[in-house]
Protein backbone atom coordinates (compact mmCIF):
# COMPACT_ATOMS: atom_id res chain seq x y z
CA UNK A 1 0.00 0.00 0.00
CA UNK A 2 2.92 2.34 0.68
CA UNK A 3 3.77 2.48 -3.02
CA UNK A 4 0.27 3.79 -3.71
CA UNK A 5 0.56 6.66 -1.23
CA UNK A 6 3.01 9.29 -2.41
CA UNK A 7 2.94 12.36 -0.17
CA UNK A 8 5.33 14.42 -2.32
CA UNK A 9 2.54 16.34 -4.11
CA UNK A 10 0.66 17.07 -0.88
CA UNK A 11 1.77 20.70 -0.64
CA UNK A 12 0.85 21.32 -4.27
CA UNK A 13 -2.53 19.68 -3.73
CA UNK A 14 -3.09 21.86 -0.66
CA UNK A 15 -2.21 24.92 -2.72
CA UNK A 16 -4.75 23.87 -5.34
CA UNK A 17 -7.32 23.44 -2.56
CA UNK A 18 -6.62 27.02 -1.44
CA UNK A 19 -7.07 28.23 -5.02
CA UNK A 20 -10.40 26.38 -5.35
CA UNK A 21 -11.63 27.79 -2.02
CA UNK A 22 -10.46 31.33 -2.80
CA UNK A 23 -13.26 31.80 -5.35
CA UNK A 24 -16.16 31.16 -2.94
CA UNK A 25 -14.38 33.08 -0.16
CA UNK A 26 -13.84 36.11 -2.42
CA UNK A 27 -17.47 36.03 -3.57
CA UNK A 28 -18.65 35.82 0.04
CA UNK A 29 -16.41 38.71 1.11
CA UNK A 30 -17.85 40.92 -1.62
CA UNK A 31 -21.44 39.97 -0.75
CA UNK A 32 -21.09 40.31 3.03
CA UNK A 33 -18.62 43.14 3.62
CA UNK A 34 -21.13 45.10 5.72
CA UNK A 35 -22.69 42.08 7.46
CA UNK A 36 -22.17 41.21 11.11
CA UNK A 37 -19.57 38.48 11.79
CA UNK A 38 -22.20 35.94 12.80
CA UNK A 39 -24.27 36.54 9.69
CA UNK A 40 -21.14 36.28 7.56
CA UNK A 41 -20.38 32.88 9.07
CA UNK A 42 -23.99 31.81 8.52
CA UNK A 43 -23.60 32.68 4.84
CA UNK A 44 -20.26 30.85 4.63
CA UNK A 45 -21.81 27.76 6.23
CA UNK A 46 -24.66 27.78 3.73
CA UNK A 47 -22.22 28.17 0.85
CA UNK A 48 -20.06 25.32 2.20
CA UNK A 49 -23.15 23.15 2.56
CA UNK A 50 -24.10 23.82 -1.06
CA UNK A 51 -20.58 23.01 -2.32
CA UNK A 52 -20.45 19.85 -0.18
CA UNK A 53 -23.72 18.73 -1.76
CA UNK A 54 -22.11 19.31 -5.17
CA UNK A 55 -19.06 17.34 -4.02
CA UNK A 56 -21.24 14.37 -3.05
CA UNK A 57 -22.87 14.45 -6.49
CA UNK A 58 -19.50 14.69 -8.23
CA UNK A 59 -18.28 11.78 -6.13
CA UNK A 60 -21.24 9.76 -7.41
CA UNK A 61 -20.38 10.86 -10.96
CA UNK A 62 -16.78 9.69 -10.39
CA UNK A 63 -17.99 6.30 -9.22
CA UNK A 64 -20.63 5.89 -11.94
CA UNK A 65 -18.16 6.67 -14.71
CA UNK A 66 -15.70 4.12 -13.27
CA UNK A 67 -13.18 6.90 -12.65
CA UNK A 68 -12.36 5.99 -9.05
CA UNK A 69 -8.99 4.60 -10.13
CA UNK A 70 -8.41 7.16 -12.87
CA UNK A 71 -5.28 8.08 -10.92
CA UNK A 72 -4.21 4.86 -9.15
CA UNK A 73 -2.17 6.56 -6.42
CA UNK A 74 -2.97 9.19 -3.79
CA UNK A 75 -3.13 12.15 -3.24
CA UNK A 76 -1.63 13.09 -6.63
CA UNK A 77 -1.71 11.42 -10.01
CA UNK A 78 1.39 9.32 -10.65
CA UNK A 79 3.16 11.51 -8.06
CA UNK A 80 2.04 14.68 -9.85
CA UNK A 81 -0.41 17.33 -8.71
CA UNK A 82 -2.40 17.11 -11.96
CA UNK A 83 -2.87 14.80 -14.96
CA UNK A 84 -0.78 17.24 -17.00
CA UNK A 85 2.38 16.05 -15.30
CA UNK A 86 1.25 12.44 -15.51
CA UNK A 87 0.48 12.57 -19.25
CA UNK A 88 3.07 9.97 -20.22
CA UNK A 89 2.06 7.48 -17.50
CA UNK A 90 -1.65 7.86 -18.27
CA UNK A 91 -1.02 7.46 -22.01
CA UNK A 92 0.94 4.25 -21.39
CA UNK A 93 -1.80 2.82 -19.15
CA UNK A 94 -4.50 3.78 -21.65
CA UNK A 95 -2.56 2.24 -24.57
CA UNK A 96 -2.09 -0.98 -22.60
CA UNK A 97 -5.80 -1.18 -21.65
CA UNK A 98 -7.95 1.29 -23.65
CA UNK A 99 -11.12 0.51 -21.68
CA UNK A 100 -9.35 0.06 -18.37
CA UNK A 101 -9.59 2.14 -15.20
CA UNK A 102 -6.89 4.64 -16.25
CA UNK A 103 -7.61 6.98 -19.16
CA UNK A 104 -7.06 10.70 -19.60
CA UNK A 105 -10.76 11.44 -19.12
CA UNK A 106 -11.06 9.30 -16.01
CA UNK A 107 -7.87 10.79 -14.56
CA UNK A 108 -9.26 14.30 -14.90
CA UNK A 109 -12.61 13.29 -13.37
CA UNK A 110 -10.86 11.72 -10.40
CA UNK A 111 -8.51 14.65 -9.86
CA UNK A 112 -11.26 17.27 -10.16
CA UNK A 113 -13.10 15.36 -7.45
CA UNK A 114 -10.00 15.60 -5.26
CA UNK A 115 -9.57 19.31 -5.98
CA UNK A 116 -13.19 19.96 -4.97
CA UNK A 117 -12.69 17.93 -1.79
CA UNK A 118 -9.58 19.97 -0.94
CA UNK A 119 -11.51 23.19 -1.53
CA UNK A 120 -14.36 22.10 0.75
CA UNK A 121 -11.80 21.13 3.38
CA UNK A 122 -10.29 24.63 3.28
CA UNK A 123 -13.75 26.21 3.67
CA UNK A 124 -14.53 24.00 6.68
CA UNK A 125 -11.13 24.85 8.21
CA UNK A 126 -11.95 28.55 7.72
CA UNK A 127 -15.32 28.07 9.44
CA UNK A 128 -13.76 26.30 12.42
CA UNK A 129 -10.97 28.86 12.87
CA UNK A 130 -13.34 31.83 12.47
CA UNK A 131 -15.87 30.42 14.92
CA UNK A 132 -13.23 29.84 17.60
CA UNK A 133 -11.84 33.35 17.08
CA UNK A 134 -15.26 35.01 17.38
CA UNK A 135 -16.19 32.82 20.34
CA UNK A 136 -13.08 33.91 22.25
CA UNK A 137 -13.96 37.54 21.54
CA UNK A 138 -17.49 36.83 22.87
CA UNK A 139 -18.93 38.01 19.55
CA UNK A 140 -20.71 34.81 18.56
CA UNK A 141 -23.02 32.89 20.98
CA UNK A 142 -22.58 29.59 19.09
CA UNK A 143 -20.64 26.53 20.18
CA UNK A 144 -17.42 26.17 18.16
CA UNK A 145 -17.51 22.41 18.57
CA UNK A 146 -19.87 21.84 15.65
CA UNK A 147 -17.47 23.32 13.06
CA UNK A 148 -14.63 21.53 14.87
CA UNK A 149 -16.51 18.24 14.52
CA UNK A 150 -17.08 19.03 10.84
CA UNK A 151 -13.35 19.65 10.38
CA UNK A 152 -12.41 16.38 12.07
CA UNK A 153 -15.03 14.53 10.05
CA UNK A 154 -13.94 15.92 6.68
CA UNK A 155 -10.41 14.72 7.47
CA UNK A 156 -11.81 11.25 8.20
CA UNK A 157 -13.80 11.27 4.95
CA UNK A 158 -10.61 12.27 3.13
CA UNK A 159 -8.84 9.29 4.68
CA UNK A 160 -11.59 7.00 3.37
CA UNK A 161 -11.11 8.62 -0.02
CA UNK A 162 -7.44 7.71 0.09
CA UNK A 163 -8.28 4.14 1.12
CA UNK A 164 -10.79 3.93 -1.74
CA UNK A 165 -7.86 4.30 -4.14
CA UNK A 166 -5.18 2.38 -2.29
CA UNK A 167 -7.50 -0.56 -1.54
CA UNK A 168 -8.74 -0.69 -5.15
CA UNK A 169 -12.43 0.21 -4.64
CA UNK A 170 -12.93 -2.10 -1.66
CA UNK A 171 -16.76 -2.10 -1.40
CA UNK A 172 -16.96 -1.54 2.36
CA UNK A 173 -14.53 1.40 2.16
CA UNK A 174 -16.34 2.99 -0.81
CA UNK A 175 -19.68 2.64 1.00
CA UNK A 176 -18.26 4.24 4.15
CA UNK A 177 -16.80 7.03 2.00
CA UNK A 178 -20.28 7.72 0.60
CA UNK A 179 -21.91 7.60 4.03
CA UNK A 180 -19.18 9.86 5.39
CA UNK A 181 -19.97 12.50 2.79
CA UNK A 182 -23.65 12.43 3.76
CA UNK A 183 -22.81 12.65 7.48
CA UNK A 184 -20.74 15.74 6.63
CA UNK A 185 -23.84 17.24 5.02
CA UNK A 186 -25.78 16.56 8.22
CA UNK A 187 -23.07 18.18 10.39
CA UNK A 188 -23.04 21.29 8.20
CA UNK A 189 -26.85 21.46 8.36
CA UNK A 190 -26.71 21.43 12.15
CA UNK A 191 -24.07 24.14 12.06
CA UNK A 192 -26.04 26.28 9.60
CA UNK A 193 -29.17 26.14 11.76
CA UNK A 194 -27.16 27.17 14.83
CA UNK A 195 -25.76 30.24 13.07
CA UNK A 196 -29.16 31.23 11.67
CA UNK A 197 -30.85 30.97 15.05
CA UNK A 198 -28.03 32.87 16.76
CA UNK A 199 -28.44 35.71 14.28
CA UNK A 200 -32.22 35.76 14.57
CA UNK A 201 -32.68 34.54 11.00
CA UNK A 202 -34.77 31.56 12.17
CA UNK A 203 -36.68 30.55 15.27
CA UNK A 204 -37.21 27.02 16.61
CA UNK A 205 -40.59 25.59 15.70
CA UNK A 206 -42.65 23.77 18.30
CA UNK A 207 -43.98 20.35 17.32
CA UNK A 208 -45.62 17.53 19.17
CA UNK A 209 -43.58 14.69 20.61
CA UNK A 210 -45.31 12.27 18.24
CA UNK A 211 -44.32 14.24 15.15
CA UNK A 212 -40.73 14.49 16.30
CA UNK A 213 -40.64 10.75 16.94
CA UNK A 214 -41.97 10.13 13.43
CA UNK A 215 -39.25 12.36 11.99
CA UNK A 216 -36.57 10.48 13.94
CA UNK A 217 -37.87 7.11 12.71
CA UNK A 218 -37.96 8.40 9.13
CA UNK A 219 -34.43 9.74 9.54
CA UNK A 220 -33.16 6.37 10.77
CA UNK A 221 -34.93 4.54 7.93
CA UNK A 222 -33.36 6.93 5.42
CA UNK A 223 -29.85 6.13 6.65
CA UNK A 224 -30.55 2.41 6.45
CA UNK A 225 -31.78 2.78 2.88
CA UNK A 226 -28.80 4.95 1.94
CA UNK A 227 -26.42 2.33 3.33
CA UNK A 228 -28.17 -0.41 1.33
CA UNK A 229 -28.13 1.74 -1.80
CA UNK A 230 -24.44 2.47 -1.35
CA UNK A 231 -23.73 -1.24 -0.94
CA UNK A 232 -25.62 -2.01 -4.15
CA UNK A 233 -23.79 0.67 -6.09
CA UNK A 234 -20.30 -0.12 -4.84
CA UNK A 235 -20.80 -3.79 -5.71
CA UNK A 236 -22.07 -2.85 -9.21
CA UNK A 237 -25.25 -4.82 -8.52
CA UNK A 238 -27.64 -2.18 -9.88
CA UNK A 239 -28.76 -4.20 -12.89
CA UNK A 240 -28.72 -7.63 -11.31
CA UNK A 241 -32.50 -7.50 -11.76
CA UNK A 242 -33.31 -5.82 -15.06
CA UNK A 243 -37.11 -5.83 -14.90
CA UNK A 244 -39.71 -4.53 -12.50
CA UNK A 245 -41.56 -5.55 -10.36
CA UNK A 246 -40.27 -9.11 -10.77
CA UNK A 247 -36.66 -10.25 -11.03
CA UNK A 248 -35.85 -12.74 -13.79
CA UNK A 249 -39.52 -13.55 -14.10
CA UNK A 250 -40.09 -14.38 -10.45
CA UNK A 251 -41.15 -12.47 -7.35
CA UNK A 252 -38.51 -14.19 -5.21
CA UNK A 253 -35.38 -14.98 -7.24
CA UNK A 254 -32.59 -17.21 -6.06
CA UNK A 255 -30.49 -15.12 -3.68
CA UNK A 256 -27.33 -15.66 -1.67
CA UNK A 257 -27.77 -13.36 1.32
CA UNK A 258 -24.65 -14.60 3.12
CA UNK A 259 -22.36 -13.88 0.20
CA UNK A 260 -24.21 -10.74 -0.85
CA UNK A 261 -23.76 -9.10 2.54
CA UNK A 262 -20.26 -10.31 3.30
CA UNK A 263 -18.91 -6.88 4.23
CA UNK A 264 -15.13 -7.20 4.38
CA UNK A 265 -14.07 -8.49 0.96
CA UNK A 266 -12.45 -7.13 -2.23
CA UNK A 267 -14.55 -5.87 -5.13
CA UNK A 268 -16.16 -8.76 -7.01
CA UNK A 269 -14.56 -11.39 -4.78
CA UNK A 270 -15.42 -13.25 -1.61
CA UNK A 271 -13.13 -13.26 1.40
CA UNK A 272 -12.02 -16.73 0.29
CA UNK A 273 -10.78 -15.31 -3.03
CA UNK A 274 -13.64 -16.66 -5.16
CA UNK A 275 -15.75 -14.60 -7.56
CA UNK A 276 -19.04 -13.27 -6.13
CA UNK A 277 -21.95 -15.21 -7.56
CA UNK A 278 -24.72 -13.52 -9.53
CA UNK A 279 -27.23 -14.68 -6.93
CA UNK A 280 -25.41 -12.56 -4.35
CA UNK A 281 -25.98 -9.46 -6.47
CA UNK A 282 -29.77 -10.02 -6.63
CA UNK A 283 -30.33 -9.32 -2.94
CA UNK A 284 -31.33 -5.67 -3.31
CA UNK A 285 -32.62 -3.32 -6.01
CA UNK A 286 -31.85 0.29 -6.81
CA UNK A 287 -34.24 3.04 -7.95
CA UNK A 288 -37.09 2.09 -10.29
CA UNK A 289 -35.92 4.44 -13.05
CA UNK A 290 -32.46 2.91 -13.05
CA UNK A 291 -33.87 -0.60 -13.40
CA UNK A 292 -36.43 0.16 -16.09
CA UNK A 293 -34.25 2.51 -18.15
CA UNK A 294 -31.07 0.42 -17.89
CA UNK A 295 -29.26 2.66 -15.39
CA UNK A 296 -28.79 5.91 -17.35
CA UNK A 297 -26.19 8.23 -15.84
CA UNK A 298 -28.53 11.22 -15.23
CA UNK A 299 -31.05 8.99 -13.42
CA UNK A 300 -28.32 7.39 -11.32
CA UNK A 301 -26.98 10.83 -10.36
CA UNK A 302 -30.50 12.03 -9.55
CA UNK A 303 -30.92 8.94 -7.37
CA UNK A 304 -27.86 9.89 -5.30
CA UNK A 305 -28.84 13.56 -5.31
CA UNK A 306 -32.29 12.71 -4.03
CA UNK A 307 -30.83 10.75 -1.13
CA UNK A 308 -28.47 13.61 -0.27
CA UNK A 309 -31.34 16.12 -0.47
CA UNK A 310 -33.44 13.99 1.89
CA UNK A 311 -30.56 13.93 4.37
CA UNK A 312 -30.35 17.73 4.21
CA UNK A 313 -34.10 18.29 4.54
CA UNK A 314 -34.63 15.85 7.41
CA UNK A 315 -31.52 17.01 9.29
CA UNK A 316 -32.55 20.65 8.89
CA UNK A 317 -36.08 19.85 10.06
CA UNK A 318 -34.90 17.98 13.16
CA UNK A 319 -32.51 20.80 14.05
CA UNK A 320 -35.11 23.55 13.69
CA UNK A 321 -37.78 21.99 15.88
CA UNK A 322 -38.23 21.31 19.54
CA UNK A 323 -40.96 19.48 21.38
CA UNK A 324 -43.53 21.77 22.97
CA UNK A 325 -43.36 21.41 26.73
CA UNK A 326 -46.39 19.96 28.45
CA UNK A 327 -46.59 22.72 31.03
CA UNK A 328 -46.61 25.32 28.27
CA UNK A 329 -49.45 23.54 26.51
CA UNK A 330 -51.40 23.21 29.76
CA UNK A 331 -50.84 26.90 30.52
CA UNK A 332 -52.07 27.88 27.09
CA UNK A 333 -55.17 25.71 27.50
CA UNK A 334 -55.91 27.17 30.93
CA UNK A 335 -55.52 30.66 29.50
CA UNK A 336 -58.03 29.89 26.75
CA UNK A 337 -60.47 28.35 29.23
CA UNK A 338 -60.16 31.36 31.55
CA UNK A 339 -60.61 33.75 28.68
CA UNK A 340 -63.73 31.91 27.60
CA UNK A 341 -65.27 32.06 31.07
CA UNK A 342 -64.45 35.74 31.35
CA UNK A 343 -66.11 36.40 28.00
CA UNK A 344 -69.16 34.45 29.12
CA UNK A 345 -69.60 36.54 32.21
Amino acid sequence: MNSLVDLSPVLRMMLLGLIVASGPLAWLWVRSRDAAPGRRLAMLTGLTLFLTFDLVLFGAFTRLTDSGLGCPDWPGCYANASPFGAHADISLAQATMPTGPVTHTKAWIEMIHRYLAMGVGVLILTLAASTWALRRRHVLPVSPWWPTASLAWVCLVGAFGALTVTMKLFPAIVTMHLLGGLVLLALLCRQAVSYRQAEGLAQPAEVSAGLRTLLVITFAALWLQVALGGWVSTNYAVLACEEFPTCHGTWWPQMDLRQGFEIWRPLGMTSAGEHVSFAALEDVLTGLTNVVLDWPLPAALAHTGGAAALVVVLTWSLCEIHVARRDARVGARDFRVGAGKEAGT
